[in-house]
């Protein structure tokens, strides 16, 4: 069971902000022979659906023709926690701060070109926000055929719940210290860790 002090599930605007701000996840299905399968890919979250794209053919779309329930899991690992910052000599210690999302529900294939156009083109905005191609319509013939051609899959959410762990269950003293050392040690997402663990402090 998940620690209370770690479930973000009810925060909706903390889910879809870091739903927007990630652009990889993994999509997991039974496959047509009763095997488990997951798949990395792309996505876009938008209008409360997650979108994916790509062959009219291979293992994904054959597990989303197949029916049945998902799941989609969406990931960040922020810092490696030493276990040497709280205990000199025992490895117990040793942990992880991160944020996860999982959802649930069922997928689709989109048949209907404006809303293919719709969600390719909220992909495109987030994976090339600085543009540099045409927007894409449904009614624009050099991206007609194209759209035809492209499966483009919704995933329809029933369930969705958060896990974001940044130290919600230590002490104040002992989280501070941590954040102190993560600063002091200086990788790349060092500081933002140690701000994001005063964020998301009980105490806050």
């Amino acid at each position: 069971m998940r620690r209370k002090e770690f479930d973000q599930s009810g925060d909706h605007a903390e889910l879809e902000a870091f739903l927007q701000e990630m652009s990889f996840g993994f999509l997991a299905a039974v496959r047509p022979d009763g095997t488990p399968g997951i798949t990395p890919l792309n996505f876009v979250y938008w209008k409360g659906k997650v979108y994916f794209h790509g062959s009219r053919a291979g293992e994904k779309i054959k597990s989303v023709k197949a029916g049945g329930q998902v799941s989609f899991c969406v990931a960040r690992e922020y810092a490696l926690i030493p276990s040497y910052f709280k205990d000199p000599e025992l490895a117990c210690p040793a942990t992880a701060f991160f944020k996860s999302v999982l959802l649930r529900g069922t997928t689709s294939l989109v048949e209907d070109l404006e809303e293919k156009a719709d969600a390719l083109q909220a992909m495109m905005a987030k994976l090339q926000p600085e543009g540099g191609h045409e927007p894409i319509r449904a009614d624009d013939e050099r991206y007609r055929g194209n759209l035809k051609g492209v499966a483009v899959i919704r995933l329809t959410v029933e369930e969705i719940s958060a896990k974001f762990k940044f130290g919600q269950n230590l002490t104040e003293e002992s989280r501070e210290d941590i954040a102190a050392k993560l600063e002091r040690r200086g990788c790349p997402f060092d500081p933002e860790t140690a701000s994001l663990m005063r964020r998301y402090a009980p105490e806050t």
